[in-house]
C-alpha cells in the first residue's frame, strides 16, 4: 500500500468512457509532454500548438509549470524531492485528462528521466508523447527573459536546472524540436505534422 493511501477508497467506473469521449471529440486523447531547459521554449510552443489545435476544433488544455505552482503544487519548492513530487502530481493529472479524451500539453522542465518515465507508465503505450525542446544552454541564457540564469550564476538561486542542478536529456523521445534554431511557427508545424503522422488528429482536421 502506498503511503497515506486510504484503505476505504474504491475506484468507481463511469458509464461515459474514454472511447465515447474520443468519439465525440473526433480525435484521440494524448499527452504531449514538452521537456527542456528553462528558456528552451516549452511554454511558448505548447501554447502555440494548443492555439492551432483549438482552431481545428480539438479539445485541449495546457498544464504550464509556473501556473501549476500557483495552485496544485504551491506547497513545493525546487529540491530534488519536491521536483519529483511535482512531476508525480502532474503525471496523475495528465492521466485524468487523457481519460477525458483531451489533448493535454505539459510545459515542465521535468529534468529527471525517471520522473518522465513514471508519468509515461501511467497511461497506455502511445498515449504519452515526449517532445524534447532541444535548445543549447547558451541560447537559453541569452533569452532569459526572467533573469533566472543570471541569478543562478550569481548563486542567488539554488538547484537551478542546467547550472546547479542536472538536466537529463531524453534518450528516446517521440519527437525532437530544435527550438534553438527553428522559429515558433516552424516548431508548431513540426508538432502538428507529427500528431497527424501518429493519428492523433486527422490530416484534414
Amino acid at each position: 500500500m502506498e503511503k497515506n493511501r486510504s484503505s476505504d477508497t474504491v475506484w468507481h467506473h463511469a458509464t461515459v468512457t474514454r472511447v465515447r469521449r474520443e468519439s465525440l471529440n473526433a480525435h484521440r486523447g494524448v499527452i504531449l509532454w514538452f521537456t527542456g531547459l528553462s528558456g528552451a521554449g516549452k511554454s511558448s510552443l505548447s501554447h502555440a500548438v494548443e492555439e492551432e489545435l483549438f482552431n481545428r476544433g480539438c479539445r485541449t488544455f495546457v498544464l504550464d509549470g509556473d501556473n501549476i505552482r500557483h495552485g496544485l503544487c504551491s506547497d513545493l519548492g525546487f529540491s530534488m524531492e519536491d521536483r519529483v513530487e511535482n512531476i508525480r502530481r502532474i503525471g496523475a493529472v495528465t492521466k485524468l485528462f487523457v481519460d477525458a479524451g483531451i489533448i493535454t500539453l505539459t510545459a515542465f522542465i521535468s529534468p529527471y528521466i525517471a520522473d518522465r518515465a513514471r508519468a509515461r507508465s501511467l497511461v497506455p503505450q502511445g498515449d504519452f508523447l515526449e517532445i524534447y525542446c532541444n535548445c543549447p544552454l547558451e541560447v537559453c541564457e541569452e533569452r532569459d527573459v526572467k533573469g533566472l540564469y543570471r541569478l543562478a550564476r550569481r548563486g542567488d538561486i539554488q538547484n537551478f536546472t542546467g547550472i546547479s542542478s542536472p538536466y537529463q536529456e531524453p534518450t528516446d523521445p517521440e519527437l525532437v524540436v530544435d527550438t534553438g534554431s527553428l522559429t515558433l511557427d516552424e516548431s508548431v508545424n513540426r508538432v502538428i505534422t507529427f500528431m497527424q503522422q501518429r493519428g492523433v488528429i486527422d490530416l484534414v482536421q
